[in-house]
């Protein structure tokens, strides 16, 4: 069977821990979409993995597995290969031959391109994720099985490169180097191919994954970024280039939505919100640096909000895995979360970093938005009235600070009071039920209400 781990917020949900928690049943672990610049942290056995583009369960000794709906990189995919091998694990990857390559010159027009959008820049990581998708949808992208034959390699880049550079130089006006050379590409990336052929790397992922799922393999489906992030779903134009919510999951590995609909579909939610990148955010706490003007609800925010956001931030280690970059936080934004469920069809919840909110004398959620002078309880459909919610909040008591190893290992009633009945409202209101809560980073500090596999 299948079970598919979706962020339901703005990424940063926790999905790494999920895929590590479930990760025992699962034989295969298998990323849909996304590149590297989706991190993700697990710990595990004490020691912490920082990871941005190999799979989470790659350091539980599962097989780890890049799908078509990806765009790899492979510097970094070797890079953290041979890390993970430096620190004594043997990680069982595979890529699937569809997928599509980032290349230097994506990641040099990223850069470009987002400086030249101003206003409109979405706050990219600049690894060249998005060009990369736009070449796919534009038809001239390489892919990772061109990559093994050197007369499709070549002809692809003397058809692609030429583009690219004429576009730097000639509409940016910008200087450009080696990652734009034909010949310095077709060699270093005919290198990256001979080492996939040579250690056995390449799969048709959808093929590879269903003759597991038939010799009675679990396979675990795992997205980046969230669901907000998603180019058809989210908040557009501050989104990814990719499709993180479950339908990802059928179209980003070649499993049919009928294989993918029969498992499970876990909406991983943070007990409040985070995330890096400009755009609107209506429960907002105070600001950092890179928020966009126009949508600056760190104004008028009172010293008290912008203590509060920081001491949220820092207890929550909520700075970029990728980047470092502090991520801007709020209160738990409920339309979101209920746009998120019928996007995706959860059917259970894991809900992460209560813990972070213990001490607090009040905590907020944000339940609905006063929009041009309505009540409303999902996001509307465009960003530019996003912009214009204001969030309706509802209150509830505090919790205690406590020994969250111990409740983890006593299970849901051990949870304070107080906490439980802030996850209950959760579920209620999604109607979904409570699969897991995370409280505390590492694996033994989640309490597992439900094991999907079982």
């Amino acid at each position: 069977m299948t079970v598919t781990i979706v962020g339901s917020q703005l990424g940063d949900e926790g999905k790494g821990g999920v895929v590590d928690l479930y990760g025992d049943a699962a034989d295969v672990v298998a990323r849909y979409q996304g590149g590297d610049n989706a991190g993700h942290t697990v710990v595990h056995d004490g020691e912490k993995y920082k990871l941005s583009l190999v799979p989470s369960g790659a350091v539980r000794g599962k097989v780890g597995v890049l799908g078509n709906g990806c765009v790899v990189n492979p510097e970094t995919l070797f890079d953290e290969i041979d890390t993970l091998r430096d620190r004594g694990l043997e990680p069982d990857v595979r890529v699937a031959e569809r997928a599509h390559v980032i290349l230097p010159y994506h990641r040099a027009l990223d850069g470009i391109e987002e400086e030249e959008k101003d206003d409109l820049a979405a706050g990219t990581t600049k690894r060249g994720i998005g060009p990369t998708y736009e070449d796919k949808a534009g038809r001239r992208g390489v892919r990772i099985g061109d990559l093994l034959d050197p007369d499709a390699l070549r002809e692809r880049l003397e058809y692609v490169v030429p583009q690219k550079k004429a576009l730097a130089e000639e509409v940016f006006e910008k200087e450009t180097g080696e990652e734009f050379d034909i010949e310095h590409l077709y060699e270093t990336y005919r290198e990256y191919g001979k080492r996939l052929e040579e250690e056995g790397m390449t799969v048709d992922c959808g093929d590879f994954l269903q003759e597991r799922i038939d010799a009675g393999d679990n396979v675990m489906l795992e997205g980046a970024q969230g669901t907000s992030l998603d180019i058809d779903h989210g908040v557009y134009p501050y989104v990814t280039s990719s499709n993180p919510s479950s339908g990802g999951a059928s179209v980003g590995t070649g499993l049919g939505p009928t294989v993918v609909g029969q498992g499970d579909v876990i909406g991983i939610v943070k007990a409040y919100l985070s995330r890096v990148g400009t755009g609107p955010l209506p429960t907002e706490l105070g600001g950092v640096e890179d928020q966009t003007p126009d949508y600056d609800a760190s104004e008028g925010a009172g010293e008290d909000e912008e203590e509060l956001a920081t001491r949220i931030r820092d207890e929550g280690g909520e700075y970029g895995t990728v980047t470092g970059r502090p991520r801007r936080v709020g209160w738990l934004d409920m339309p979101m979360l209920r746009h998120a469920t019928r996007a995706n069809g959860f059917t259970g919840l894991a809900i992460n970093h209560i813990d972070v909110l213990a001490g607090l004398d009040e905590v907020k959620v944000g339940h609905s938005y006063e929009f041009d002078g309505e009540e409303i309880f999902t996001m509307p459909p465009t960003t530019e009235a996003w912009g214009r919610c204001e969030a309706t909040f509802k209150s509830f008591d505090g919790w205690p600070e406590v020994d969250w190893a111990e409740v983890a290992a006593e299970g849901y009633e051990a949870i304070p009071e107080n906490a439980r009945t802030y996850l209950e409202y959760i579920s209620d209101e999604l109607e979904t039920p409570i699969y897991a809560v995370g409280v505390g980073p590492g694996r033994e500090e989640t309490v597992i209400v439900e094991n999907p596999y079982e």
